[in-house]
């Protein structure tokens, strides 16, 4: 178990610098834990993590039962604890345990373990427990949270909607109760959270590195001293630490007495409404929010201020349309609707401006992460009165997180073309580059396969061996004992009962009889686009259909769980727009910014392509490829572009890489040079129509099938 017990003292969390919203969000749910927790995203290297692993030692200590493995509080036991009754036990005090729940970790690990042997032959239930009975009652940290495995995340999502946790094997069951503050944190560049996981966050924050060099400087300093003396660095920040501590009780104890008024919850009820989030969590997790910093600022009224900040912290994430939206809140719409629907708390603010209070000067006017000791000589935040700095709680603003420009592609030269070329459409195509289009309605797509049986990542795309799935046989266990396939252990020990002197009804099994199960699902694949951006491809009404079926398929393989990488070739070359991640969203952006023109090297997308897969297999050989060629089939770029083009499609072929040309050729003539590219692919070719998974041609195309064909 991973807990907050560290050998060197935990990096102080008053000696945060700057990232106002996130220590306020993580005090918010030190006060008031109903909050939800708090979901932290920002690029690498920004102190997301030193920040959350801080908290722990600002939360209060937590009576236990003694010797209950599953954190019993001593005044209401669980009654179904596994290690009790509790009736007579001793109770104990311990610090909150912050529990790191890593991305890689089994099922075993996160919800616990039954011996089966045992269970079978003595009926016994000996249960290990996981990181969930660990975490009850304290605090939950994924880091990296968008990169953890489906079946991690559904026992994560149970777990929290019913504040327990099972485990079940073959029809022996354990249950025990598993509450916790969920913190997760994760760079948006990975991917996204599915929607499922990212409601069940109470608050979200944005974080990035300060661009001010005097607060860069600041971090730095503190961290080389932290470095250098992490004992005596904590010890120059105790009185910082024991102050924030103290008030974190002290709104925890005025937390019952503080009103949500009907002004306010309405102000709640109206601010969702208007940006339609989904459910009633919205409002509830505002109203919880806001009553926290009415406590946190030491108020028993909550103000508009408080469900203003509320609306910031607990809404962005809940605003997401599909997966390519960015989490974010319209300020100015905010603002209109809490005045619209204010009025009983318009004139509690004298002299300020709508919605806001002056600062206190009194109270730690700048919280955590301000003034104190430095450990380096850096110069304290200025707090007005020598203390600690202002608290986000009693700023006068929060502040508004910049959005990232990650998805901005590199610049592409313009392409001047030898000759003109005539477009899909008829009309002549221009040579230099024209302006990008706007991507057409995204739709649901065919789900196309990669044949065969893998034995990668899970996902929902391709057939493959997996932890999860139906059972399609047994074996022997390699290592640890996976999913026990209960008949064909019991089939493997009846024969052997004699020999090993069974007298009455248990089952002699020694560990060579146990069987687990072979299990069939689904694996996410590397699914690599690569786009014509040419000038055949220039048409603006057939480019926006051409994106929009480009913009369908990386809907699709979000949810489908793949990894994408996108190639475009236009001009002389081919260019990588997006190395393969696991972020459809940067995939999405590239793909709005791509413009089009020039001749059409076809030969030089797919020798890209060999490239690009060819250094991802070294990389992970059990996640398989699917090629998606976007194009019309036309190979005009450099000499002999046609002969050129099937070699190198016979060259992907010849790998047994799958792939699908997506056939963009429009205008009453049709040549039919998409399919031809297909048949040397050893592929399938689909019209843009025939994409489409309501398409009236009801025909199932899939990978498989057409390479058999072939």
């Amino acid at each position: 178990m991973t807990t907050a017990h560290h050998t060197a003292p935990q990096y102080p969390f008053t000696a945060v610098v700057g990232m106002d919203d996130l220590r306020l969000a993580l005090l918010l749910n030190a006060v008031s834990p109903a909050v939800g927790g708090v979901l932290v995203r920002g690029e690498k290297g920004t102190a997301k993590s030193t920040a959350v692993r801080a908290l722990s030692a600002l939360m209060p200590q937590v009576d236990v039962v003694s010797g209950c493995r599953f954190a019993c509080a001593p005044a209401a036991p669980d009654p179904g604890c596994p290690d009790g009754p509790h009736e007579s036990a001793a109770a104990a005090e311990r610090p909150t345990r912050m529990v790191e729940l890593p991305v890689g970790a089994s099922e075993d690990r996160l919800v616990g373990a039954l011996d089966i042997e045992r269970a079978l032959s003595e009926g016994v239930k000996a249960f290990e427990p996981g990181l969930l009975a660990d975490a009850h009652r304290g605090i939950l940290y994924v880091d990296e949270v968008n990169l953890l495995h489906d079946h991690l995340v559904d026992l994560l999502l149970d777990a929290a909607a019913m504040g327990a946790s099972y485990v079940e094997r073959e029809g022996v069951s354990v249950r025990h109760a598993a509450r916790f503050l969920l913190v997760g944190t994760m760079n948006p560049e990975e991917g996204e959270l599915r929607p499922q996981l990212l409601d069940r966050f109470g608050l979200t924050v944005e974080v990035a590195a300060s661009r001010e060099p005097d607060e860069r400087v600041s971090v730095v300093r503190r961290r080389l001293a932290y470095d250098a003396d992490p004992a005596g660095f904590a010890a120059g920040w105790a009185a910082e630490e024991d102050a924030l501590r103290g008030r974190i009780a002290a709104a925890r104890e005025l937390l019952p007495r503080v009103t949500l008024g009907d002004a306010p919850l309405r102000q709640i009820a109206a601010t969702c409404a208007a940006f339609e989030v989904d459910g009633m969590r919205a409002d509830i997790v505002m109203a919880r929010t806001a009553t926290a910093l009415a406590a946190w600022a030491g108020r028993t009224d909550v103000l508009e201020e408080d469900v203003r900040r509320a609306a910031l912290l607990a809404l962005p994430h809940r605003r997401r349309r599909n997966p390519f939206d960015a989490p974010g809140l319209d300020e100015d719409k905010l603002d209109q609707t809490l005045e619209e629907f204010g009025g009983a708390d318009e004139d509690t603010d004298a002299g300020g401006t709508d919605g806001e209070d002056d600062p206190d000067p009194d109270g730690p006017d700048g919280g955590p992460g301000g003034g104190g000791p430095d450990g380096g000589g850096a110069p304290p935040q200025d707090s007005g009165d020598g203390g600690p700095q202002e608290s986000p709680a009693q700023s006068p603003e929060l502040p508004h997180q910049q959005e990232r420009e990650s998805a901005e592609g590199p610049e592409r030269p313009a392409e001047q073309p030898a000759a003109p070329e005539q477009s899909g459409d008829g009309a002549p195509a221009t040579g230099g580059e024209k302006a990008a289009v706007g991507a057409g309605e995204p739709f649901k797509t065919r789900r196309l396969d990669v044949p065969g049986l893998g034995e990668g990542a899970d996902g929902r795309r391709s057939r493959a061996r997996t932890a999860h799935g139906r059972t399609t046989g047994a074996r022997r266990p390699h290592g640890a004992l996976g999913k026990l396939h209960l008949a064909a252990t019991v089939q493997a020990a009846a024969p052997h009962q004699r020999a090993r002197g069974r007298h009455g009804r248990g089952l002699v099994v020694r560990r060579d009889d146990l069987r687990e199960a072979v299990r069939e699902g689904r694996e996410g694949n590397l699914v690599l686009f690569v786009v014509d951006a040419s000038g055949s491809m220039a048409a603006r009404k057939r480019m926006s259909a051409v994106k929009g079926a480009v913009l369908s398929l990386l809907l699709d393989a979000y949810q489908r769980r793949d990894k994408i990488g996108m190639i475009t070739f236009r001009g002389t070359g081919a260019e990588l727009a997006l190395p393969p991640t696991s972020s459809v969203e940067a995939g999405a952006a590239r793909l709005e910014q791509l413009p089009t023109g020039g001749r059409t090297p076809l030969s030089e997308g797919l020798l890209r392509a060999h490239e690009v897969l060819r250094v991802e297999r070294m990389r992970d050989a059990s996640r398989r490829p699917l090629l998606v060629v976007v194009t019309d089939g036309r190979a005009t770029g450099g000499p002999e572009p046609v002969v050129r083009a099937a070699r190198a499609a016979r060259l992907l072929a010849a790998e047994g890489t799958a792939s699908v040309v997506v056939d963009c050729e429009a205008g009453p003539v049709r040549l039919g040079l998409a399919g031809e590219l297909a048949r040397d692919l050893q592929g399938t070719a689909v019209t843009l129509d025939e994409l489409r998974a309501d398409s009236v041609s009801a025909l199932v195309r899939t990978v498989q099938g057409n390479r058999k064909a072939a």
